[in-house]
């Protein structure tokens, strides 16, 4: 292979035996020579070659795939994807390991981000060291829950339908993603010729029939007359502005969770697993514990999921104030909670528009950030509003962790901790932590 420059080590070999798990679906090994190797599709405990996919002679850590297994871990399975492995789809991380073995693994990965970021052992957090399965989950040998509500597919320059290479531009093309929800495989968007679009969204509703496409064109590009499988509505982005405008069908899908349907427009955001609504509503409500003429603030609130949760819980003498910076999700949550007149929404910035409200106190306080996380300034102002309880939905374990140590400058601890493996095959993972005052009796 020939090298990018004199000091690259693409496409080096080494035989190297493979050390823990860490953060991001690889695990981490080490050279001879002592250099650090964050190695995809392989698994704690084999024996492999490496081959580099990233680095040079200085970096300080390398990336790299197992390309040959020489002595393979007894939770190692054949990928039941053919488009999984070294220099392939990077959609999932786990293909190559046991379910079980994946959740262990998610456990494994959070424990030391807990440890590393927040100086908490799985005692102090709260939590069991397990990492649940979404119900429905748990499958025979060899099949993959098919759980992914929406999929981008990116186009690759003959027109065809893939997704995107690990850490890449480049394009897999691909007859069917075994982990699209059946909604998604269902419209049959591997078999069109996608020629002028860079990238082909589908989401598939699980609280309604709903299915949408949202097509994003090359510069210049035209629209093509959609015609799939299954009726669907289609949206397209906008180049100059970035904006989600509706072509033909409705602008929005109907999902349902906590027994309530909720509009989400434009491509916004919803939880992309089947259960996952449902799930971390229960483990949010089941934490809080709402009471009756209870005040509660409801942070990056998207739709208003948990708002409307927890006002149907507060009754008619509580309130809730829910803030999300994206305008049209704003827009949908007031229409989705509009029966709801204790709720008020506000959009705009969370770390801009809670110090506007004047709220000084609150009874419960939920936050959903982004993968991000809240951030130090954000968690200090939350940390002063005295709340009994804070829950806290987490989908980075890094960003979570971060954050606990922030609250516990300002005076909280964590109560519970629950992890959920609502995106199986994959390194993410979906944590609920529960939080309250340091100082409150035991």
């Amino acid at each position: 292979m020939q090298n990018a420059s004199e000091s690259s080590l693409v496409g080096e070999e080494y035989e190297v035996e493979v050390g823990p798990v860490a953060h991001g679906g690889h695990c981490i090994a080490r050279t001879e020579e002592g250099r650090v190797l964050f190695v995809r599709h392989t698994l704690p405990g084999e024996k492999i070659v490496a081959r580099v996919t990233e680095g040079e002679e200085d970096s300080r850590f390398l990336r790299a795939d197992a390309v040959k297994i020489l002595e393979a871990s007894k939770d190692r399975v054949e990928a039941p994807c053919p488009y999984s492995g070294p220099g392939n789809c990077g959609g999932c991380d786990w293909q190559h390991a046991k379910p079980g073995a994946q959740r262990r693994l998610k456990g494994e990965v959070i424990a030391e981000q807990l440890q590393r970021l927040a100086g908490l052992t799985p005692v102090e957090a709260g939590w069991d060291g397990t990492v649940m399965p979404a119900e429905g989950d748990k499958l025979p040998k060899g099949e993959v829950p098919a759980w992914r509500t929406r999929v981008q597919y990116a186009i690759d320059t003959e027109g065809r339908a893939g997704l995107r290479k690990h850490r890449s531009h480049d394009v897999q093309p691909i007859d069917q993603c075994m982990i699209a929800a059946p909604g998604v495989t269902e419209l049959g968007i591997e078999k069109q010729d996608w020629s002028q679009m860079a990238t082909v969204e589908a989401i598939a509703a699980t609280g309604s029939s709903d299915r949408q496409v949202i097509l994003t064109p090359l510069p210049g590009g035209r629209l093509p007359l959609v015609e799939l499988d299954k009726p669907v509505s289609v949206l397209r982005v906008d180049e100059r502005d970035g904006g989600v405008h509706r072509v033909h069908g409705r602008a929005f899908v109907r999902e349902r969770a906590d027994g309530r349907t909720y509009r989400v427009g434009m491509g916004g955001f919803w939880q992309v697993h089947p259960q996952a609504a449902d799930t971390l509503v229960k483990a949010v409500m089941q934490g809080l514990m709402p009471r009756k003429g209870e005040t509660a603030l409801d942070l990056y609130c998207g739709v208003g999921l948990f708002a409307g949760a927890i006002a149907e819980r507060v009754g008619e003498k509580g309130a809730v104030l829910g803030i999300e910076s994206t305008k049209r999700a704003a827009e949908d949550a007031r229409h989705n909670l509009e029966d709801l007149d204790r709720v008020r929404i506000e959009h705009g910035k969370v770390d801009q528009v809670l110090p506007r409200t004047g709220i000084t106190e609150t009874d419960l306080i939920v936050l959903d950030p982004p993968r991000a996380g809240a951030g130090k300034q954000t968690v200090k102002n939350l940390a002063g509003l005295g709340a009994r309880r804070i829950a806290y939905v987490a989908c980075d374990p890094a960003a979570l962790a971060r954050d606990l140590a922030y609250f516990r400058e300002g005076g909280y601890k964590p109560r519970t901790l629950r992890a959920f493996d609502l995106f199986p095959m994959t390194h993410h993972v979906e944590c609920v932590a529960i939080l309250e005052p340091a100082t409150k009796g035991v």
